[in-house]
């Protein structure tokens, strides 16, 4: 915990995952769902450009591919090509976009926190970060209402499962691959939030969204063997 580039990188990752949850929530707020998760996911194309830009990675047929399969499968999972006109705000799409530069960020700075710190120092460090700009924003009396909501409990899953665990994880797996295939294999969480969806809430899939699932899973098998073979394509 003494290293100043441990917590230099923390914070920029903390900074980056509120910024990512503070421009999601807007893009939804003056747009819809489909349009704000589309653009959020936008953040392999910017991880991969700072990577081309900074010499981290070398682009390659196969890489420019992999983002616009990426791309094309995420857009027809969250079903943008069927939302109105009006949901595609200037206000909306800006703070989508800026979710996706948000979430590129924090996959940049955890990368470069990781050698410095165990996974459990780089989190306590960024989530303080995230829950005092969040804190700062947030309506203070609902804040003081949740545990005694009937619902609490879920916060306590939400933050064990879907935030604490989660984000060790991804920060393991960042200490063995690069940037850019870290940022393609997360699109694989649009796929399993659906998947969700149908065992769990009783949805349904339309076709489009089943070839988008299949193209993003496609992508990311390849970019794993891909990764896996010792001169690129």
């Amino acid at each position: 915990m003494t290293s100043h580039r441990l917590w230099f990188w923390s914070v920029i990752a903390g900074i980056g995952v509120a910024g990512n949850f503070s421009f999601y929530f807007l893009s939804i707020a003056e747009g819809s769902v489909a349009v704000a998760a589309t653009l959020m996911y936008s953040a392999p194309v910017f991880v991969y450009l700072a990577s081309f830009a900074f010499g981290l990675e070398r682009p390659t047929l196969f890489k420019w591919a992999a983002i616009a399969t990426v791309m094309l499968g995420v857009i027809l999972l969250t079903g943008i090509h069927d939302v109105g006109a009006s949901d595609i705000t200037l206000v909306a799409a800006g703070a989508g976009l800026l979710s996706g530069l948000s979430y590129a960020a924090f996959i940049f700075a955890f990368k470069y926190a990781a050698p410095h710190g165990s996974p459990q120092a780089i989190l306590v460090i960024a989530f303080a970060v995230l829950v005092g700009i969040l804190a700062s924003m947030s309506d203070a009396q609902q804040a003081a209402s949740v545990p005694g909501a009937p619902s609490w409990p879920l916060f306590i899953v939400l933050g064990v499962v879907g935030a604490g665990l989660s984000f060790i994880l991804y920060i393991v797996g960042l200490r063995h691959t690069a940037p850019a295939v870290a940022s393609i294999v997360a699109m694989v969480e649009p796929v399993t939030a659906s998947l969700f969806g149908v065992v769990v809430l009783d949805e349904s899939l339309a076709a489009l969204q089943i070839l988008g699932m299949g193209l993003i899973l496609l992508t990311v098998t390849a970019l794993g063997l891909q990764g896996r073979e010792p001169n690129e394509m």
